[in-house]
């Protein structure tokens, strides 16, 4: 019998507080009630211990600052990527990651307009035009915020971890290969600026933490570009930046079964981008930093962010790893880093629009080289873990690599290597099926044992791992240690016995389980 056991309101409360990371963005726990001065000193420890102190608030406020720099030419080239203008991804990568920082489950954890959504996005654009982008993005944030509370973020569980490996090296390559337009292939000054960018990221850790590496590459890089005119690709060679801030509005689509027939496939395709990539990326903050996040939070309070994005005529977006590890790195972990990135953004590109045109493309590609470097799971390709991981998952880590890279779109990636883990988990589970036999001493009965999961891949042999025709005229098939799990092994059993009541043989199930035999009772055809 399984004794179980639920917790009183009491422990859910410090249960939760502990884990939920919603509780205390800066990591402090919520003190008790108790105490001096009753209720309302509790509350005032409470709101002291959950508004960061003037030094965390300097360190979050500098990582927002170097998130909206790297956020800038990724959202610049997104934007092309989808066919509009760098304004709409810019104005899209600001409200989300306003609204995020108050609704989502994920402190520290930057989101925006994504490459991913905008490969998605591109075929819309081209056939119907930005208004059709701007409805399904609404339509987007509601599918969302749906699935939010319908508790969607459960099904990550069926990801196994060498594909969320796959996923993070396929995108470090991808971070890192996005870099290289902007590093290679130009002039000596280019190449130049990037050395020294590198330089400065890894040495400027050995010297003070109290500015961030990036920040300082950036400013030096742009100070040393402007002072001596040099001749490098800048921000402002990437696109136009926008001269006033987003309206909100209607899309100007008409609202009839046509336009649903036209915004539909894309809505569906683009949660499922969004929230797969959003909820894997917040399970690696949530190993860069050892604390955890709220899925089903996240998933809804990013559908509530596309909502107000869409009305303010963004494209869709979702959570940006590379941007998010900058920000990680940079020392934010709350959700100040998040809204501060979002605010400096809309600050670079409206009223400092001409400052920031002059960044050279080159910090910011030294910037985001590193990143990858740092995102990669080097150990999961070092020999020594190689020799010791079964080939069928160093496979699946490979194919979701091999998938992601070609395509850019790591939603396809994650999908075949979670197919191809379960057909191989389905082929190994397939093997566990043993059937072993032992004869009485009087030959009178032979007893069947039958160990492992039976299910429609496992019951394949299973028919023919009896002795039909020189068995005794009794039968016992013991099942105490097999678990029946789908009609296909309720069907298997039934040819068993089919074959043995054939040839006069008495045959008999025995140590079911409760769940087995309510199985078997339920769907066999034999009585």
């Amino acid at each position: 019998m399984t004794e179980i056991s639920a917790r009183t309101g009491a422990d859910r409360t410090e249960a939760d507080t502990s884990t939920n990371p919603d509780a205390d963005p800066t990591g402090v726990a919520a003190p008790s009630t108790g105490g001096p001065g009753g209720r309302g000193w509790a509350v005032g420890r409470w709101l002291g211990a959950r508004w960061p102190g003037r030094r965390q608030v300097r360190v979050e406020l500098l990582a927002g600052l170097v998130t909206a720099l790297a956020l800038i030419p990724e959202t610049i080239s997104f934007s092309v990527v989808a066919g509009v203008d760098p304004r709409i991804g810019l104005f899209a990568s600001f409200t989300i990651s306003m609204v995020i920082a108050f609704t989502g489950g994920r402190p520290a954890m930057i989101s925006a307009a994504a490459g991913s959504m905008a490969l998605v996005a591109a075929p819309l654009v081209r056939e119907h035009g930005v208004q059709y982008l701007i409805a399904t993005t609404i339509g987007v944030g509601l599918l969302m915020f749906v699935l939010g509370l319908l508790g969607v973020a459960r099904l990550m569980r069926f990801i196994p971890r060498t594909v969320m490996i796959g996923f993070v090296n396929a995108l470090a390559i991808l971070i890192f290969t996005a870099q290289l337009p902007h590093a290679v292939g130009r002039s000596w000054t280019v190449y130049a600026l990037v050395a020294a960018g590198l330089a400065i990221l890894l040495t400027m850790g050995r010297l003070t933490r109290a500015i961030p590496a990036p920040l300082v590459a950036v400013a030096l890089l742009t100070f040393v570009t402007v002072c001596f005119h040099l001749s490098v690709p800048t921000v402002g060679d990437e696109g136009r930046l926008p001269s006033s801030l987003p309206r909100p509005g209607l899309p100007n689509v008409p609202v009839d079964w046509e336009t649903l027939r036209i915004v539909a496939p894309y809505v569906l395709a683009l949660t499922a981008v969004g929230l797969l990539e959003t909820l894997l990326t917040a399970q690696i903050v949530d190993r860069m930093t050892a604390t955890t996040h709220n899925p089903d939070r996240e998933s809804w309070g990013l559908g509530v962010a596309n909502i107000v994005n869409g009305f303010f005529g963004g494209m869709g977006g979702c959570a940006m790893i590379g941007q998010t590890i900058v920000n990680v790195n940079a020392g934010g972990r709350g959700r100040l880093s998040t809204f501060a990135a979002g605010g400096f953004l809309l600050l670079l590109v409206v009223p400092l629009r001409d400052l920031v045109c002059h960044i050279p493309m080159s910090a910011l590609a030294a910037v985001m080289m590193l990143v990858a470097v740092m995102t990669f799971e080097w150990r999961s390709i070092a020999p020594s873990t190689l020799r010791r991981l079964p080939r069928e998952e160093t496979l699946v880590m490979v194919v979701t690599v091999a998938v992601v890279v070609p395509t850019h779109n790591l939603a396809y990636g994650v999908v075949v290597g979670v197919v191809l883990s379960a057909l191989l988990f389905t082929r190994r589970a397939a093997r566990l099926a043993t059937v072993t036999s032992v004869l009485d001493p009087h030959g009178g009965e032979r007893i069947y044992v039958v160990r492992g999961s039976l299910f429609f891949a496992s019951t394949a042999d299973l028919v023919e791992a009896f002795d039909y025709a020189r068995d005794p005229p009794r039968v016992v098939v013991d099942l105490a240690a097999a678990d029946v799990l789908d009609s296909a092994a309720v069907a298997a059993l039934d040819d068993v016995r089919t074959k043995y009541r054939e040839r006069g043989v008495e045959v008999s199930l025995v140590g079911l389980s409760p769940a087995g035999a309510a199985l078997v009772k339920g769907l066999s055809k034999v009585n």
